[in-house]
Order: structure tokens, then C-alpha cells, then sequence
């Protein structure tokens, strides 16, 4: 796939409509065959400043867009995109790149190394391998009792869950009781990351891991299938960390003792603690998800980390 196709997936998938822009740009042909309808200026700060209307007259709540050529028309854009950055208007600006044998060389003009100090990100991207896969968010259904999902049935007792088919979180809220009755395990932090660690089903999902990992668990004993289930768990666990660890910093959510709320949530739900709970003993063997101790750990892993690499289970020497 060509990086200009790859970058027009993902503003598909961003919910962009169209976007405005000044040729020579290879996305105009990336974003046409994600039939993102693309809008031609004479001029650089013209099409810029539509872009930025888009985002001022919504709130925010549409992103503009402006793409552009490299060198001169990168530097034509550059006084409207500090404008933006002053205002703190979200604008998503594409440059076209000179060839890679003479960019970043004096004398041409690097958007890559100007734009550094008016913009919140940026990045250069000169490859299809260093565009991320668009993630599709998962779809979510709240129900009370008993529902029907593409994985079968689903019912309160049963807990939260997340069918790859239909690529659905279903959770019923009873189950929030529960945990504060039964586990004493409550408080909105235990539920959010309760609902993260489905989400992060979800992610492995997108990666491909559920699928690789259902097929070798149909080829292999109980115990051993176990053992592959428990290391999808725990990285789901380590993959609501991640979660936390970056929304926190973007929206500065996290108060005194809510990481102490999932921690104790984590630890109510581990394995070793419902078998004892039931018959007083736990069977190692038989744990599915992990141990009280692990999804801690785990989930703490992410939590310190903020990175999805550091989720690895499958190549994790200790669990």
C-alpha cells in the first residue's frame, strides 16, 4: 500500500469529510480512493484557512484539513498554521516531502524541522511501514439481564465481555454491584478499567492475537489452551494500563486512589481468588485469566509503561 492510500484510510476512518489543499500532493489521490472529497486553492493560506473554519465553526467537533506541496508551498502554509497553534485550533496539516535522497538538506525548506515550533506533533513519514493500522473503535452494548451478541448469548452473569465477531463490548451494569458488594472492589476508576481491559479484546482483536491465538489453543491440550488464555488476559489487563497511562496524560483524570480502586479491582477478579472464594482452593492449571498477583502486576506494567509494546505476554519469561 502507498503511504498516500495509507494516510487516506486513516482520515476516512477519522471521520473526514473533505479536505482542502494546493497540489502537487500524492494525498489528493490517497483521499479520492477513500472517497474523501478533496477541494483545489490557488493559493496556500486560502486553503489553510478553510481548513482552520472547519475546526472553528464546529467546536472542534469536525477536524480540518489542508494538504499541500513541499518548499514553497510548505512555507506559503506556515504563518497560518502558528496562527492555529496560537489559537489552539486543532488543525491537521500534510505537507508534501522532497525526495528522501535530498531531504532535510539545505537550502530546501523542511516542514519537518520548521513546523516543530507551531505545532503539538509532528512527524515524517517517508514510508507505508511507518503509518499505524487505523483502528476502528469497538462498539458497545449496555443491557440489563439477558441480550443476544454474534458469540452466542449473553447474560448478567456471565460479566462483562467482547465478541471479535461483531467487534462489541457488552457489559450489564449490574455487574458494577456486584463488584462492590461482592469483591468490595467499587468506585469509577475499578469500573473504567473494567471496561478497558474489554477494550483491550478488542485491540488484540485488530492486531490479529485473538485469531492466532484461538486457532493454536484448538490444536493443543486443556492445560496448555489455559495457559494461552491466561496470556491473552493478561495483556488485556496490561493494555487498559496503556489506556490509563495516556488518557491521564492528555485529560489529567486520575485522583488519589484510583489507581489503589483498579489495583483492588484487579486483584478481586484474579483467579487464584474466585477458586478459593468457591471451593477453598486454587488449581492452577484450570486459571484462565490469571492470578490476583499478575493482573496486578500487569496491569501496572501498562500503567507505568504507556507503551503497547511493553504488553507482550507471549514472549514474557514470568507472567
Amino acid at each position: 500500500m502507498k503511504v498516500s492510500h495509507a494516510i487516506g484510510q486513516i482520515l476516512k476512518k477519522e471521520g473526514i469529510q473533505f479536505i482542502t489543499g494546493y497540489p502537487v500532493n500524492h494525498i489528493f489521490e490517497g483521499a479520492a480512493a477513500a472517497d474523501i472529497r478533496t477541494i483545489v486553492v490557488r493559493q496556500e493560506r486560502t486553503g489553510l484557512h478553510m481548513a482552520d473554519a472547519v475546526s472553528r465553526t464546529t467546536s472542534g467537533d469536525q477536524v480540518g484539513v489542508f494538504i499541500m506541496q513541499h518548499g514553497p508551498g510548505s512555507e506559503n502554509a506556515f504563518g497560518g498554521v502558528a496562527q492555529a497553534y496560537g489559537d489552539s485550533v486543532p488543525l491537521v496539516v500534510i505537507p508534501m516531502g522532497f525526495p528522501r535522497s535530498i531531504q532535510n538538506i539545505s537550502p530546501n525548506f523542511s516542514s519537518f524541522l520548521n513546523f516543530q515550533h507551531v505545532t503539538k506533533w509532528v512527524e515524517q513519514v517517508v514510508l507505508p511501514e511507518q503509518v499505524n493500522k487505523p483502528y476502528a473503535a469497538p462498539k458497545m452494548v449496555i443491557y440489563s439481564g439477558a441480550t443476544r451478541s454474534r458469540c452466542g448469548g449473553a447474560r448478567s452473569q456471565m460479566g462483562p465481555f467482547y465478541c471479535p465477531i461483531d467487534q462489541t463490548v457488552y457489559i450489564d451494569l449490574s455487574f458494577f454491584q456486584e463488584m462492590q458488594r461482592k469483591f468490595r472492589a467499587g468506585g469509577d476508576f475499578a469500573y473504567a478499567y473494567v471496561i478497558a481491559h474489554e477494550v483491550g479484546h478488542h485491540v488484540q482483536n485488530q492486531l490479529g492475537l485473538l485469531q492466532r491465538a484461538q486457532a493454536r489453543q484448538r490444536e493443543i491440550g486443556e492445560p496448555e489452551a489455559n495457559q494461552i488464555s491466561v496470556r491473552v488476559e493478561l495483556m488485556a489487563d496490561c493494555l487498559a494500563g496503556v489506556w490509563a497511562k495516556n488518557s491521564d496524560q492528555k485529560y489529567h483524570f486520575l485522583e488519589e486512589g484510583d489507581v489503589e480502586q483498579a489495583m483492588k479491582a484487579a486483584e478481586a477478579i484474579g483467579d487464584d481468588r474466585l477458586q478459593k472464594q468457591a471451593q477453598g482452593y486454587a488449581v492452577p492449571d484450570s486459571f484462565t485469566h490469571g492470578s490476583s498477583a499478575q493482573r496486578v502486576r500487569w496491569f501496572m506494567n501498562g500503567l507505568k509503561n504507556g507503551q503497547v509494546q511493553q504488553c507482550d505476554t507471549f514472549r514474557a519469561a514470568r507472567l
